[in-house]
């Protein structure tokens, strides 16, 4: 699965779609497998670590939240081993135009926090 074929495209919208509903449920972060899990049922197959997580991840959070004014979605996806995200997502989180302060547990506390509020307000 390449970016920019409808394949991609596809994908992105169930993660988009998948995060939005745990964020609205108030449910606990999901785990790398539980969202390639989660994909494949919804017929997309997507490795947990490898190909087009990372990238479907970033462009989740770029999607929902261009300008950086609203919290980034991939604060959703944590590692088994730890429950926290990879370094891809405080990246992103510290990059224009989001720049996100903190720590890296400060700055993701505060983006769970952040969609919480979010998705109970919407």
């Amino acid at each position: 699965m390449k970016k920019d074929t409808p394949e991609y495209e596809q994908a992105l919208d169930a993660v988009v779609d998948i995060l939005r509903e745990r964020a609205r449920a108030g449910a606990a972060p999901l785990t790398y497998g539980d969202l390639s899990s989660e994909l494949a049922r919804r017929g997309h197959q997507v490795p947990a670590f490898e190909g087009p997580m990372p990238y479907l991840l970033e462009d989740a959070s770029v999607r929902e939240s261009p300008d950086g004014s609203l919290p980034l979605l991939s604060a959703l996806v944590v590692l088994q081993e730890t429950r926290r995200p990879s370094g891809g997502f405080f990246k992103l989180a510290r990059r224009a135009p989001y720049k996100r302060p903190g720590d890296d547990m400060e700055l993701w506390i505060k983006e769970i926090n952040r969609l919480a509020s979010h998705f109970a307000a919407h």
